[in-house]
């Protein structure tokens, strides 16, 4: 099955009948239930979300959890919409795009050096518990690149607010020369100890600022993200990939599937903005991702060790980079496989195929969310591929 726009307006028809609201992968501390007992615990706070995010159904409903809008999720829809309006040229998308930047916005987090954003509900650590609004680079990165698009379209200047997210990155996240190595890093978030450091997310604060480099022109915003995507590349591994984490013992995570997509996808938008410079970390990712995260029919593995779950995320992001590599025709057959294994056929997507069943629960932002902006990427870039030739980057069958 071809992704097609109505394929896309589905995706967004479902979330636009629900404001745009629902539940999230790590929500269960927003569950009522646990609200209403006497005690604030982390192994009680880890129990509910755990089981929340490992039932294989949906318990939300019965342990009464909130549903919210969720930051990096509207960011993502507000890339759908605007990418939607280009291709239909209909209102109703700029429409929804307008007012979901405006709540960002409006729900950034306040008392940071810059624009940011995080989750809106608490998530339980094993060691520290993050609260509400926490900012993270990660959601604060698609934050940024929503507001640049709405700023093309709509008659705010949303292009200054993001412009202030750098100070975020570099003031907030500590922006700073890696010791006894080359290149600069950040922090996931402003409370993170600097013990450890995240390397999808390191990638994400250097595409932050390359968007706002390529909108300003400047080669300050270019010269930092340089610095830290130095130090991403030179975490790569022998086989091409990168675990999660720089110590990689403190994380449980390997190279999982769509982490190592946000930094191969980052690379590729600095070679498309600057230079070559990271050509052969390129060269040596892709082949990573078609020989150890992808299956010739179009399924994610979860990592490079072990194919299940089959994580709806990793086949959207799986979906845009392919489509940045320039094989649009893989693109296509993850999300083939996606539409066909992980969706209801109606709008809705699902968490994950495991080896016995499908998990058919939908999640706004991890499912919805980041179909919805995959579907749009791969569109768009389909859209402009009809218009003439394009050169696809280390793909063996671009057609």
């Amino acid at each position: 099955m071809q992704p097609t726009r109505s394929t896309l307006a589905d995706v967004l028809s479902y979330a636009r009948e629900r404001d745009y609201t629902g539940w999230d992968l790590y929500d269960g501390e927003s569950s009522a239930l646990l609200r209403r007992l006497p005690v604030d615990n982390r192994w009680l706070n880890l129990a509910f979300q755990q089981f929340v995010r490992r039932a294989p159904v949906n318990v939300r409903p019965l342990l009464l959890v909130e549903q919210r809008r969720n930051f990096m999720g509207v960011s993502m829809f507000v890339l759908a919409n605007t990418a939607m309006f280009e291709l239909t040229g209909e209102r109703q998308y700029l429409d929804d795009a307008r007012a979901l930047t405006a709540w960002l916005v409006e729900h950034r987090s306040d008392g940071y050096s810059g624009f940011c954003g995080g989750h809106k509900h608490p998530l339980q650590g094993l060691e520290a518990r993050t609260g509400p609004n926490v900012p993270g680079i990660v959601g604060t990165s698609y934050a940024v690149r929503a507001l640049l698009a709405a700023d093309s379209h709509l008659e705010r200047d949303y292009a200054d607010i993001a412009r202030t997210a750098a100070a975020f990155v570099v003031d907030d996240l500590q922006y700073h020369d890696v010791p006894d190595g080359p290149g600069a890093r950040i922090l996931y978030t402003p409370n993170d100890s600097g013990e450890a450091y995240t390397l999808n997310a390191n990638a994400l604060g250097a595409r932050l600022l390359l968007e706002l480099s390529q909108r300003f022109d400047d080669d300050g915003y270019r010269e930092r993200a340089t610095r830290i995507l130095d130090y991403v590349a030179a975490q790569q591994t022998d086989i091409g990939g990168w675990q999660y984490m720089d110590p990689p013992s403190a994380s449980h995570l390997s190279m999982d599937n769509f982490h190592n997509g946000f930094v191969l996808e980052t690379f590729l938008r600095y070679a498309d903005l600057v230079d070559d410079r990271f050509e052969r970390t390129i060269e040596r990712a892709a082949t990573f991702h078609r020989e150890h995260l992808f299956n010739a029919d179009g399924s994610p593995n979860y990592d490079e060790r072990q194919p299940y779950p089959r994580d709806v995320h990793a086949v959207a992001e799986g979906a845009v980079v392919f489509t940045d590599l320039g094989d649009l025709s893989f693109a296509r057959r993850i999300l083939d496989w996606g539409t066909t294994n992980l969706s209801d056929g109606d709008g809705a997507f699902y968490l994950e195929k495991r080896r016995c069943y499908t998990k058919r629960i939908t999640c706004m932002r991890w499912c919805q969310a980041t179909m919805a902006h995959a579907l749009s990427h791969y569109l768009l870039a389909a859209d402009e591929r009809a218009t003439g030739p394009s050169v696809a980057v280390g793909a063996p069958d671009a057609s």
